[in-house]
């Protein structure tokens, strides 16, 4: 697996040799901290549009807080974080409305940990968990439904910041 030969080290190794332009349309997430190709003053802020350029993936799941499976779509995490040439041990995600959880490097490793920004087909509403949620395949892992996975699968984010 191409993947996995990039995820040796604790560290997430970049795929790309420059910044990603600046985005053009609403600003869906920022990734700030210790990154190495910001694009806008000093942090990786990215639209819709840039975000389902990055390895978008579908999860089909039914999750704790929604009814029913859902199609959820949205890039991988640790392409996001390739994308903006992070290193660290940890992110520590936040939401707009300022609830934070630390998640560690090894489950965007061991999951295919989503960025979830479309649902059945349309963007994900804030009233409806959206912008941006951080998905986990839940029906893929069963063992993936337990409280620590559902404090870090955070709705509404605004920002990672890579530690």
């Amino acid at each position: 697996m191409a993947v996995a030969a990039l995820l040796i080290s604790s560290t997430l190794q970049p795929v790309q040799a420059a910044p990603l332009s600046p985005p053009e349309g609403e600003i869906l997430l920022r990734v700030t901290g210790n990154i190495e190709y910001p694009n806008v003053d000093g942090e990786l802020q990215l639209d819709l549009d840039q975000l389902m350029t990055l390895s978008p993936r579908v999860i089909e799941t039914a999750t704790p807080w929604t009814e029913g499976v859902g199609r959820f779509e949205g890039p991988l995490f640790r392409a996001v974080l390739e994308a903006a040439g992070a290193e660290g041990e940890r992110v520590r995600v936040t939401s707009l409305n300022e609830y934070e959880i630390e998640i560690p490097w090894s489950d965007l490793h061991d999951y295919d940990v989503i960025l979830a920004v479309m649902r059945d087909g349309e963007p994900i509403a804030v009233r409806d968990l959206g912008p941006v949620l951080v998905l986990y395949p839940f029906d893929e892992r069963p063992e993936l439904l337990n409280e620590t996975i559902r404090h870090r699968s955070v709705w509404h984010v605004g920002t990672v910041d890579v530690q």
